[in-house]
């Protein structure tokens, strides 16, 4: 994660910022729990992070439809647009590192991200 701060460190982002706007970068909306779920963090924890980057204007807070006590996350036009600066690093950082490899190593690599992401917390 220090490696792709310092990449990014021109969008004055902490670490978990980076990984709360990663997370958002389909801008799909999420519950403070998704989120919290999906970053590895307690959604107390996630809470001042979350502060940062709506004071930012990278988020917003709002409710669903369904069930107004829940508060969802979704991000801003600039939380789009930080968080796409964010996957394309991500992306690249990726393909460097993979350089070189067989595909059916690639394959398998892409294999064990995607039971890790299932895997429940």
């Amino acid at each position: 994660m220090q490696v792709l701060a310092a990449k990014l460190v021109d969008l004055d982002l902490t670490a978990s910022e980076i990984n709360a706007l990663a997370i958002l970068a389909d801008g799909r909306g999420r519950t403070i729990s998704e989120l919290g779920a999906a970053a590895g963090t307690r959604p107390t924890t996630l809470t001042s992070v979350l502060d940062r980057l709506e004071r930012r204007g990278h988020i917003t807070r709002g409710t669903r439809p369904s069930d107004r006590r829940v508060v969802v996350i979704e991000p801003t036009a600039s939380g789009r647009l930080v968080s796409g600066t964010i996957r394309q690093t991500l992306a690249e950082m990726e393909e460097q590192a993979l350089d070189g490899l067989p595909p059916e190593a690639i394959a398998g690599f892409h294999t064990v991200l995607r039971a890790l992401a299932e895997v429940p917390a």
